[in-house]
């Protein structure tokens, strides 16, 4: 299967989840031409990844009324739905403006590659990339929906748009492909989970777990929690129960948490580690005995979908005590994978925290769950193996050509 692989920016620290697709894509034979719209790599682990220059955009002076000239009615169907709803943000709209443009520049290289389908992985820059191209004549595509171009002020843009017009759409949540589901036919939406290329090594609980080791590893952004997390490590602080903690990752929120830790006495229990490689984060986890994941709704309605590091956690033997909001909640059975608290309810992690110290017999059980609940779910071979599948399905099935143009009289009407 040959697949123009969209992305914005390609590879970037913080999204290892499509590093992994991309490995298990190239591993099942898939070919891949991989385009970033926005920075990222000139290669990954060998395989080239084409950078677009934003320079090219200028070539829209001309090109673009040649689009229109040869593919007026399906430009103008596009052109009725930008102006049926406002853009998310300032940002959203650049991000799909991006994506028309450069669609447009690229339309000849799209067919000279000859795709059997194009996939943008993210419904803002990508997906609108993957529509326009479609809609010049390439062949139809596929996208993905992530929490951000869901949920985040009230999603992206054209998000109905591209999911009407798509012939699949991958999410990786049942959160996601419920809110997807309310857009276009359910029939189209794949829930199929990202995934874990490797198992780690599963490790077994100290003997002795005083102080107890916690590792939160995140961006540091509203929607991670922070101030709640804070307020818990005071928490622990006050009853008298021995922790460290260790807080990964970098974000606009870091000089903030560096206060909040100071001002409340926690800085020299809480350590902040910035941000570090795939393999460092790794071994940070198989130095905790705990992962914090204190996820919230951030005011923007941005959330987690499931995070990469509560599986990579789960799969290590490093117990999880997340907020039971979106995705988490899919992995983590409360006592069962892990331990489910509301982010505000200080006490009630405490109390998990002194189990987590104590009941090894019980964190034993949990750990075991956890790991067989990532090797059934979250391994990227299997997981890209049914994403493909999928695609092939899609591609191929009357089912999905007689939606796909359905949806498109819908959206002209």
């Amino acid at each position: 299967m040959r697949i123009l692989y969209v992305t914005t920016s390609f590879p970037v620290f913080s999204e290892t989840f499509l590093q992994r697709e991309v490995r298990a894509l190239l591993q099942e034979g898939v070919e891949l031409r991989i385009v970033s719209l926005h920075g990222g790599e000139e290669s990954f682990e060998g395989h080239p990844v084409e950078r677009f220059s934003k320079w090219s955009l200028l070539r829209l002076t001309y090109l673009l009324p040649i689009a229109f000239w040869r593919h007026g009615s399906e430009l103008s169907v596009l052109a009725r739905q930008m102006n049926a709803r406002r853009p998310a943000s300032a940002l959203n709209l650049l991000e799909n403006l991006l994506g028309f443009g450069a669609a447009i520049v690229q339309a000849a290289r799209i067919r000279a590659f000859e795709p059997d389908m194009i996939h943008g992985v993210w419904a803002s820059a990508p997906a609108a990339y993957a529509m326009v191209a479609s809609a010049l004549g390439s062949p139809r595509f596929s996208m993905g929906a992530h929490a951000y171009d869901l949920f985040e002020f009230g999603g992206d843009w054209l998000l109905g748009e591209k999911a009407r017009r798509a012939i699949l759409v991958h999410v990786s949540t049942d959160v996601a492909a419920k809110r997807v589901r309310q857009l276009c036919d359910g029939r189209k939406v794949a829930r199929i989970r990202r995934g874990l290329s490797s198992l780690p090594r599963m490790k077994e609980m100290r003997t002795e777990r005083s102080p107890l080791r916690i590792v939160c590893l995140a961006r540091l952004v509203e929607k991670k929690g922070f101030p709640f997390q804070v307020a818990i490590y005071r928490a622990l602080l006050a009853c008298g129960l021995e922790f460290e903690a260790r807080i990964v990752g970098d974000g606009p929120l870091a000089n903030w948490l560096r206060r909040a830790l100071l001002e409340s006495g926690l800085a020299n229990r809480v350590r902040l580690l910035g941000r570090v490689s795939e393999r460092e984060a790794m071994e940070q986890l198989q130095w905790a005995d705990a992962l914090f994941h204190t996820g919230v709704v951030a005011a923007s309605g941005d959330r987690d979908g499931l995070p990469n590091v509560v599986p990579e956690a789960m799969a290590s033997g490093t117990l999880v005590v997340s907020s039971p909001v979106s995705g988490a909640a899919e992995a983590i059975e409360d006592e069962e994978t892990g331990f489910l608290r509301a982010p505000s309810d200080a006490d009630g992690w405490v109390d998990v925290c002194r189990i987590l110290q104590v009941d090894t017999k019980r964190c034993a059980k949990i750990q075991r769950n956890a790991r067989a609940w990532v090797e059934r779910e979250f391994l990227a071979k299997n997981n890209t193996r049914e994403l493909i599948r999928s695609m092939r399905r899609a591609s191929s099935s009357s089912v999905f050509s007689h939606l796909d143009l359905r949806d498109r009289r819908i959206a002209s009407n």
